[in-house]
């Protein structure tokens, strides 16, 4: 079996059969990442592991492979896009109208439970901490939002443990204020 930086490389190229490889090769990772995100989100998502996986994919499809590199990287990249897919589909389910017919949709707090409230308050946080730390924003998505282990994440991006733990502690502290 080829390389994951290979499969990628095919892939980014319009090999098809490439890309259904790469999928094969790393669908067990994809359900692990959305099974880790799931679990913490309590029932509230309707979402399983499946359809986010599925989701991710075709993601990844529409969006293409670009600037991923490897398998840490491809995992990275997954990271980010489910946490968008559960945001936006908690979104997307609880929204109420506001005045007006051309009204922006929002999520009405009343309506949400307790997990989908805490998933779009880290994330409106998370919005505000890209703009200060684009890393810390990087490194609560491969843990908070995919479950990826510190190894994984200092792979995905290119610097040691012991920066993943400090990255990590700094982000919890910024998030836990903003979070208040």
């Amino acid at each position: 079996m080829p390389k994951t930086s290979e499969l990628l490389s095919a892939a980014r190229l319009g090999d098809s059969a490439a890309e259904a490889r790469l999928f094969t090769a790393l669908y067990t990772d994809l359900r692990r990442l959305a099974h880790s995100r799931l679990k913490r989100s309590e029932p509230c998502t309707l979402l399983d592991t499946t359809a986010l996986v599925h989701e991710a994919y075709l993601r990844f499809r529409k969006a293409g492979y670009g600037r991923i590199q490897d398998r840490s990287h491809f995992l990275a990249y997954a990271a980010a896009a489910m946490r968008s897919i559960v945001v936006d589909f908690i979104r997307s389910r609880r929204v109420v109208r506001r005045d007006g017919a051309d009204a922006a949709l929002l999520p009405d707090p009343s309506s949400l439970l307790r997990g989908e409230r805490e998933i779009l308050q880290v994330d409106k946080a998370l919005e505000e901490l890209s703009a200060a730390n684009p890393r810390l924003v990087k490194v609560v998505e491969m843990r908070y939002f995919a479950g990826m282990k510190e190894t994984e994440i200092a792979s995905a991006l290119s610097v040691t443990e012991r920066t993943v733990r400090r990255d990590w502690e700094k982000a919890r502290m910024l998030l836990a204020a903003a979070l208040r």
